[in-house]
């Protein structure tokens, strides 16, 4: 489900060439692999969605591949520009602390590639408002 193209950059519509991006849907992980299961549905939908983009999974622990070594490939496959979307509910310590250290680190390791950390994905609005018509409709299931 990957473009592993090595350039660089690729044409838009308009024939420009624009700085390749890369999204890393990025979670804690777990000891058991099936936990990982819904990452890869959202992974797949992200990639049915947008054929064209290089979406991938990385773990903070216990599952791989880590975030530098999933960078690191994206790297060698010439993206520029890697957009790290943390698959957390909120932005608890892990995010305040360890991941900001994590994404430093990439950056100086290669200061030629753009790596932005994004807000926790259960902290969007379309999330919580997806989140609280799930619980309703529970209720209403429950009449």
């Amino acid at each position: 489900m990957s473009d592993h193209a090595a350039a660089p950059t690729a044409p838009d519509a308009a024939g420009r060439l624009t700085v390749r991006r890369a999204l890393v849907l990025f979670a804690h992980g777990a000891r058991d692999p099936e936990w990982a299961q819904p990452l890869r549905r959202v992974r797949a939908a992200v990639h049915a969605a947008a054929p064209d983009l290089r979406v991938d999974l990385a773990f903070l622990e216990f599952m791989q591949p880590d975030l530098a070594t999933c960078f690191d490939r994206l790297v060698a496959d010439g993206y520029r520009h890697v957009i790290v979307l943390p698959m957390f509910l909120a932005q608890g310590g892990h995010l305040k602390r360890d991941v900001p250290l994590l994404i430093s680190d990439l950056q100086r390791r290669n200061p030629t590639v753009r790596c932005e950390l994004a807000t926790a994905i259960g902290e969007a609005p379309d999330v919580v408002q997806a989140m609280a018509s799930h619980a309703l409709a529970l209720l209403e299931h429950k009449r």
